[in-house]
C-alpha cells in the first residue's frame, strides 16, 4: 500500500505540474533549442527545433489528462517519450487494447524496411542523376521509415502492453477526400492536438469556417519554424500549404463541392490527390532540399 501510495503522490506531481506550467515547455523548449544551436549543422537543428516542439505539445497534452495524475510514473513517461500520438485517454483509463496479429507486426517491420532501403539503397541511385531528385526520395524514405514504420511498430508495442493507441498514419491513400485525409488519416496526432488547443476554442469565436482555417495556419507556422528556420530560405510557403490545404477542405465541403462531389468517390480521390501533391514543393521548398535534406543524407551515409 506504502509503495502504490507513493507511486500515485510522484505522478500526481507530475500531472499537478503539467497543468501549471502547460504552456512553458512549448516555449522554452524551441526557444533553447534557438539559442544553444546557432552553430550546429541545419539538419541537425532541424531536428532538434522538431524534438523540442513536439515535447512541448506532449507536455500541453499531458496538462489535459486529469486521469493522469492516478496513473504510474512509467505509463506517464512512457506516454511523454515513447509515443508519438498527443491523446492521453487510451495510456490514462481508456479501455483495454486488443493484442496485434503477426500480420500487423509484419506490416510494421516491412514499411520500416522500405523506407530505410529508399534512403540507404535507391537514394544513392537516384543521386547519379539528379542530386534534387535524391532527395526527395530520401525524405519519402524516412517518413515511410520513421511515420509508417516505425511509430506502427510502437503502437504494436504499446497495444502488446495493453494501451489501446492507434497508429497515427492510418492508411491515408484510402481516403476518398481532403477532409478525410486530414481529419482521419493523416498524423493523427498533431489533428488530435490541433482540434483540441485551436479548432474547438476557436469554433466559438470565428466559427467553423475561421477555426478550420487557424487550425492549418498553425500546422503550417509549426512546419514553417522546422522546415524554412533551419533552412534560412523559403519562409512563409509551408504555411502557404496548409492554408491551401485548408481552403481545399472548405471547398470540399461548399455546396459547390459537395454538387461536384468532392469529397466522395473517384472525383474526391482525385480531388484530395492534386490538392496534397501538386504544391508539395511549397511545403518540401527547394532551399530545404538542399540546404537541409542532401547534407542530411551524405552525413548519414545515404548517398
Amino acid at each position: 500500500m506504502t509503495t502504490v501510495k507513493r507511486t500515485q503522490t510522484h505522478s500526481i506531481d507530475i500531472a499537478y505540474i503539467a497543468q501549471r506550467s502547460r504552456w512553458l515547455p512549448l516555449v522554452v523548449l524551441p526557444a533553447a533549442v534557438v539559442l544553444l544551436g546557432a552553430g550546429w549543422r541545419p539538419w541537425l537543428l532541424m531536428w532538434a527545433l522538431a524534438v523540442a516542439i513536439y515535447l512541448g505539445l506532449k507536455w500541453l497534452t499531458l496538462a489535459d489528462c486529469r486521469e493522469a495524475g492516478w496513473a504510474p510514473r512509467s505509463r506517464v513517461l512512457g506516454y511523454l517519450l515513447l509515443w508519438p500520438g498527443m491523446a492521453g485517454q487510451p495510456f490514462f483509463g481508456g479501455p483495454p487494447a486488443l493484442r496485434p496479429r503477426p500480420g500487423e507486426w509484419a506490416i510494421a517491420v516491412a514499411k520500416t524496411a522500405l523506407g530505410l532501403l529508399l534512403v540507404y539503397g535507391v537514394a544513392a541511385r537516384v543521386a547519379v542523376f539528379s542530386q534534387r531528385a535524391a532527395g526527395w526520395v530520401g525524405m519519402l524514405g524516412i517518413v515511410l521509415a520513421l511515420h509508417f514504420g516505425l511509430f506502427h511498430v510502437l503502437a504494436l508495442v504499446w497495444r502488446s502492453a495493453g494501451v489501446a493507441v492507434r497508429p497515427i498514419m492510418n492508411a491515408p491513400l484510402r481516403a476518398a477526400s481532403l477532409g478525410e485525409f486530414w481529419g482521419q488519416r493523416w498524423n493523427l496526432g498533431f489533428r488530435d492536438l490541433a482540434h483540441a488547443h485551436v479548432f474547438r476554442p476557436l469554433a466559438r469565436k470565428l466559427g467553423a469556417v475561421g477555426a478550420t482555417l487557424a487550425a492549418y495556419a498553425v500546422s503550417g507556422v509549426v512546419h514553417d519554424v522546422v522546415i524554412s528556420g533551419p533552412a534560412r530560405a523559403g519562409c512563409g510557403l509551408p504555411t502557404l500549404y496548409f492554408l491551401l490545404q485548408g481552403c481545399g477542405v472548405l471547398l470540399e465541403h461548399s455546396p459547390a463541392g459537395r454538387r461536384f462531389g468532392l469529397g466522395r468517390g473517384a472525383v474526391g480521390r482525385l480531388f484530395t490527390a492534386i490538392v496534397t501533391i501538386a504544391p508539395l514543393a511549397m511545403l518540401f521548398h527547394r532551399p530545404f532540399v538542399e540546404r537541409i535534406v542532401l547534407p542530411m543524407l551524405s552525413e548519414i551515409g545515404a548517398r
